[in-house]
């Protein structure tokens, strides 16, 4: 995963509220197993119209808004469906970030599993980056993810906050899976003490303990040998014998 530490960019400003999933990608589009391609169809039932081609009207065909880095949106942003293919398609389009007053915790969660940061700013901040992006087509803001602060070409500042623990995996661009991977070292030493122990032999005997006193299995072992067992603690499930 790519860390995330700051980014300047151009703003693409989406005034809708409670803009969902679904509407971010569409599921037809969600037959794809890999994370990349998803950006062709972002925002499609806008970007396009009914007969197929581009709406002119839609802030994302706008030749103003084209690279923009940041999406800034009205509340409850991401809402419906958890589909992680929200984020991947907001990235491959070439968002890094997005700037709303409220987003659906799913969504949010999903960002930070994928390298995108969610920047929850109060109503009026961002009707004010709104506003910018709209007159002033190349707006651009800094986000920084170290300081907590987004600025402003126009000199516009507000601080952000975020969990420490989710300010350090998307600082260190670390997924649950890297950040389990920082360990790998402790983990192998640790099953490498398990495998030398007597752990495996104790269970066997335990096994044999058990069965040797339950009345309903000794005559089912006398003069056999245990092949395997499929144990459960102070349970025998099933008993191999030849």
């Amino acid at each position: 995963m790519e860390p995330f530490v700051r980014v300047t960019g151009r703003v693409a400003p989406l005034d809708r509220a409670n803009i969902d999933t679904d509407q971010i990608i569409p599921a037809v589009y969600l037959k794809r197993v890999e994370r990349t391609g998803f950006g062709q169809f972002l925002f499609d039932s806008w970007r396009k119209l009914p007969d197929g081609g581009m709406n002119p009207d839609f802030v994302l065909n706008n030749p103003n808004y084209v690279d923009a880095t940041v999406l800034v949106a009205g509340p409850n942003f991401g809402s419906g469906s958890s589909r992680e293919h929200a984020p991947w398609a907001l990235q491959d389009y070439g968002f890094r970030t997005v700037i709303a007053p409220s987003f659906a915790d799913i969504f949010r969660n999903n960002c930070y599993q994928n390298g995108m940061l969610p920047v929850i700013l109060a109503q009026e901040a961002v009707d004010h980056l709104i506003k910018q992006a709209l007159e002033r087509p190349g707006y651009q803001v800094t986000v920084d993810l170290e300081k907590g602060l987004v600025t402003g070409s126009d000199e516009f500042t507000a601080t952000f906050e975020i969990d420490e623990f989710r300010r350090y995996c998307l600082l260190n661009g670390l997924d649950e899976i890297g950040l389990t991977l920082q360990y790998e070292d402790k983990i192998a030493e640790y099953a490498k003490g398990v495998a030398g122990g007597d752990w495996l032999q104790e269970i066997k005997e335990e096994i044999l303990h058990t069965a040797n006193n339950d009345l309903k299995v000794i005559p089912f072992l006398e003069g056999k040998d245990i092949v395997n067992e499929i144990y459960v603690k102070g349970r025998i499930v099933n008993i191999v014998t030849k």
